[in-house]
């Protein structure tokens, strides 16, 4: 970061700007990314690539963050809330081709903690209806889906590089484009809806307004920072592996004795280890549960509140034929665990011992 103000070269698209951009490509599996101010405004230029209109209707899961509906909605879409799988809390691949209509434009999978969705189910799915399927690969980085890199699975993919993700620069994000006819539009929305990066390449004598597009590139002081996140990314993702697997084997006895499940990871999914959530056997343990954790000063929040029952995506939005019921079950009894590559072994094992007092009612 240091290197980068000095430079003098603080704004978008600088050098290290291009070395991440470069290191996000070798994960995700050789896709063009672009990288973004956040996940989330990688969201809104997929919405914008694909044309959103009024009218247009978005399917997603209602288990995620808000950024998922916001991006499609921004643009006047309906969000179509679908139910979520009770082992790895994605998209119900099995409910999908239900909640499609002739306005269906797109369909967005979360790949909760990591684990991926059934993408090859949902792709045919979209394929049959000539759907477009987009990644939210927010917790997905470094995970995989039957040997294929996560972010690698559909035409559109968004990456996070939040403060609470795997490898961050407090805010940022990426684009990455497995269809690389949608490369050079999404250059020019990105750069405000001009063909600045052309101009820069010598490709054009003068950059003009092309497109309706926005400032979506972060400082490249910014871009530095998830540089050396990115290439200590083994590192980092070593020793969140560690802890995962630890939580994994030393919690499974306390588990199955209170009625606690543990993740679970189908054989055909690699995980990044993003997440390490418990589901409690009911919401008044689970809140008795973080309860306890909080006397001991750890802190292991619940996760996303359905976005179906939220004022706004009760207003916006439809929920699929049979509603969420899993959803609003899961998010009732969820809690995380800390996972952080900086835990130590002692807190790590602090951790684990005032957990494991935890008793079911």
């Amino acid at each position: 970061m240091l290197e980068a103000l000095r430079s003098g070269l603080t704004s978008g698209d600088g050098p290290f700007t291009r070395r991440a951009t470069r290191l996000v490509e070798a994960l995700v599996g050789g896709g063009r990314a672009l990288l973004t101010t956040s996940c989330t405004h990688a969201l809104e230029m997929t919405a914008l690539l694909l044309d959103i209109k009024p009218g247009d209707e978005v399917i997603l899961p209602s288990f995620t963050f808000v950024s998922t509906a916001n991006a499609f909605v921004l643009r006047g879409a309906t969000p179509v809330f679908v139910d979520i799988r009770e082992d790895t809390f994605n998209l119900d691949e099995r409910l999908l081709e239900a909640a499609i209509t002739p306005r269906t434009r797109a369909i967005v999978v979360v790949h909760y903690g990591g684990v991926a969705c059934a993408m090859d189910e949902i792709g045919a799915i979209a394929q049959r209806h000539g759907i477009t399927v987009v990644e939210d690969n927010a917790h997905g980085l470094g995970g995989a889906y039957r040997g294929r890199p996560l972010g690698s699975l559909a035409p559109l993919a968004t990456q996070s590089f939040h403060a609470t993700k795997n490898v961050s620069c407090g805010e940022g994000g990426a684009l990455v484009l497995n269809d690389e006819s949608l490369v050079d539009r999404a250059e020019i929305l990105r750069e405000k809806g001009t063909n600045r990066s052309q101009f820069y390449r010598g490709m054009v004598d003068k950059y003009r307004w092309m497109d309706v597009g926005s400032s979506y590139l972060p400082s490249d002081v910014l871009a530095a920072m998830l540089t050396a996140q990115l290439e200590s990314f083994n590192t980092i993702q070593e020793r969140r592996g560690q802890i995962w697997d630890t939580y994994h084997k030393q919690l499974a006895g306390w588990a199955a004795a209170n009625g606690v499940r543990l993740p679970v990871v189908p054989d055909e999914c690699d995980h990044p280890a993003h997440v390490y959530a418990l589901l409690a056997p009911t919401h008044d343990d689970r809140t008795r549960f973080i309860e306890a954790l909080s006397r001991h000063g750890i802190v292991a929040p619940f996760h996303y509140v359905p976005l179906h029952e939220s004022p706004v995506g009760e207003q916006v939005g439809r929920t699929a034929a049979g509603g969420c019921p899993v959803t609003t079950d899961v998010s009732s009894r969820l809690l995380r665990l800390p996972l952080f590559a900086s835990l130590s072994d002692a807190d790590l094992e602090y951790v684990i011992d005032a957990v494991v007092t935890l008793t079911a009612a």
